[in-house]
């Protein structure tokens, strides 16, 4: 297994771990897939914006999972703060393909000079929760029954690591 960044060439793969995710899971709040014209502009853009976007890959080059991190808001008073996602092939988790994703996301953002970063997570996924505090990541909020899918309410986990030691900016 390996990380490396992930190529136009990877988003067929990206596309089908993103919307097993949306079809089967409560992981992103949609249901509403995606085209590939749709994640291949998600993928210039993150491109164009210097953005990671990485992907876990076997020893035969097939996507196991991908992740990258963009702006939690748009205002500038929070341009060091970058939300994260991390989503793994079902037919590989359990393998420390997330661990491997993360750590790297971590990495990135320390380097470019990031404060925080930020997990958002389905209040029910425990497994992505348990990645998040095996970082250092910590609760930082609970927001209950902030919305829907399946037929049922769904509580939002705010999961945030400060990355390091940070005077803050003058502006």
């Amino acid at each position: 297994m390996k990380i490396r960044n992930a190529d136009a060439g990877d988003i067929p793969a990206v596309l089908a771990i993103y919307n097993q995710a949306v079809r089967e899971t409560t992981a992103a709040w949609t249901n509403a897939e995606e085209t590939l014209d749709q994640r291949l502009t998600w993928f210039k853009d993150r491109v164009r914006q210097q953005l990671p976007v990485l992907v876990a890959v076997s020893d035969q080059e097939e996507v196991q999972g991908f992740a990258s991190f963009g702006p939690f808001r748009a205002r500038e008073g929070y341009r060091l703060t970058a939300e994260h996602s991390v989503y793994i092939d079902p037919k590989a988790q359990g393998r420390g393909i997330g661990t491997l994703l993360l750590k790297e996301l971590i990495t990135i953002a320390e380097r470019r000079g990031l404060h925080l970063l930020v997990g958002v997570v389905d209040g029910e996924n425990t497994a992505s929760i348990a990645l998040h505090r095996k970082f250092g990541f910590d609760i930082s909020g609970r927001l209950p029954e902030a919305g829907t899918k399946f037929g049922r309410w769904l509580d939002l986990v705010l999961l945030t690591k400060v990355l390091g030691p940070m005077q803050a900016p003058e502006r």
